[in-house]
């Protein structure tokens, strides 16, 4: 169903493309390193059985696990009305899929549509940390019986010693990125043997640290030293970049992963204080930046406002920036996120713009005798965007979810992360977005011959 009322913040012709160029900035800014979030809202946790009530404890479990991540804090299971709606979880969830494997480690996996979510945790009066997030570079050095050791980001698993601790300790802090939905990064592995860069960083020397990543994506610097003290592990880190300096802070825990946890919960909470939404701010209508590249004319500007305010689920459209031919929409919609992607893609003149993949690399094979039963999620959301849609193809509520990643309790989690082609303003501009950032080429004739349309 349409909604009615205005659908354009512009209107076409000349005088408004001159508008907009006279107020919206284009200046230079250097380039910045943010990364969009895929599979905050995907999650998979073990179930005993298939069952209505096993499954209704599996909903509930990975409902609360994407509260955590897209709130930003573990506070959020203490919240009044929580409760509520984890024991409504299945209200909330696109699509599911039952893994039954021949040991009994049975496995549900879910996606959860990102929109309910987030009205969700407004409507307990929970933050919403969207998913364009900062990247942090991770310099981690432990300490163990007297010899220091570099955590890399490929350390060689079946190697002894100084190789076999990284790998432990990559491992934890992997899984640790994971159940946050934090991007993490550990720098390569070619600096492993550099002893001296070691030195740098357990003195915390961060001019020096700096300076060697500087061809090193990333938004923020964590330099992290690890030792043993009273039977426990404890870190301390100092932060650079991003106006996060400040003195050294610490944890401790009995556990490489339990250590590994602690440290990535409050790296998640500070970044979660800055960004995050208040409730008041989510909003009924939801909104998403789209940036078009091989924008030249007026002419296209008008193509593609109206083919999006024709679009069933936008409510309405409106330009933000144009960057020589780069134009940057705020559409808000109904409905989720997929369906609005799903839409787009029927245009062939709208090519999505992905970038590869980065992050942890943790593969998640179907364990032997795994059988893979699919549950779509007969549910209101479901039901609700079906209604919508009015025939349009319905969207994979899974299509944000690049990899399957797995940690050593089994507990996998869909998610990755792409780097976000975008410069200083407009990567602190998409941190406080709610949803990722979309990125389209314009073909003002669409490719023939790809199966995709016209």
């Amino acid at each position: 169903m349409s909604v009615s009322g205005p659908k354009s913040a512009f209107q076409s012709g000349p005088a408004a493309w001159a508008f907009m160029l006279g107020l919206i900035l284009a200046a230079f800014c250097v380039p910045a390193s943010a990364v969009t979030v895929s599979g905050l809202y995907s999650v998979e946790v073990p179930v005993t059985g298939s069952s209505p009530d096993e499954l209704a404890v599996g909903y509930a479990d990975g409902l609360a696990r994407v509260f955590v991540r897209v709130s930003g804090t573990r506070d959020v299971l203490d919240q009044e009305g929580v409760e509520a709606l984890l024991a409504d979880a299945e209200s909330l969830l696109l699509s599911y899929q039952y893994l039954r494997g021949e040991n009994g480690d049975n496995r549900l996996r879910m996606a959860f549509g990102a929109v309910g979510v987030n009205r969700a945790l407004a409507s307990i009066n929970a933050p919403v940390w969207g998913a364009n997030r900062p990247l942090t570079l991770a310099w981690v050095a432990v300490e163990d019986r007297g010899a220091r050791t570099l955590i890399t980001e490929s350390p060689d698993s079946g190697a002894s010693g100084g190789q076999q601790t990284s790998s432990t300790w990559q491992r934890a802090f992997d899984q640790a990125a994971l159940d946050r939905g934090l991007p993490v990064a550990l720098p390569p592995a070619k600096y492993s043997g550099d002893r001296e860069l070691l030195s740098d960083l357990w003195g915390q020397f961060v001019n020096r640290l700096r300076g060697v990543s500087g061809d090193i994506e990333h938004d923020v610097m964590a330099l992290v030293r690890v030792n043993r003290t009273g039977g426990q592990w404890r870190a301390g880190w100092v932060f650079d970049g991003m106006s996060m300096d400040g003195g050294e802070e610490s944890v401790t825990a009995p556990t490489p992963e339990a250590l590994a946890q602690t440290v990535v919960n409050r790296w998640a909470e500070r970044y979660a204080n800055r960004y995050a939404v208040a409730a008041g701010e989510v909003g009924e209508s939801p909104q998403v930046d789209i940036v078009l590249r091989g924008v030249s004319s007026i002419e296209d500007y008008g193509k593609i406002n109206k083919v999006l305010e024709g679009l069933t689920p936008v409510v309405s459209v409106g330009a933000t920036r144009v960057k020589g031919d780069q134009l940057t929409l705020r559409v808000a919609f109904s409905g989720e996120l997929d369906q609005l992607k799903e839409y787009i893609a029927l245009d062939p003149r709208f090519v999505a713009m992905e970038g590869e993949p980065s992050g942890p690399e943790v593969t998640s094979p179907e364990p032997a005798g795994a059988e893979v039963v699919p549950g779509p999620a007969a549910t209101e959301v479901e039901e609700a965007t079906a209604s919508e849609a009015q025939g349009a193809p319905a969207a994979d509520a899974n299509s944000e979810s690049e990899s399957i990643a797995a940690g050593a309790d089994g507990n996998r989690s869909m998610f990755s992360y792409q780097p976000m082609p975008v410069d200083e303003q407009e990567a602190e501009q998409a941190f406080e977005s709610l949803y990722q950032v979309l990125y389209y080429r314009w073909e003002t004739t669409p490719v023939i011959g790809k199966g995709d349309g016209e």
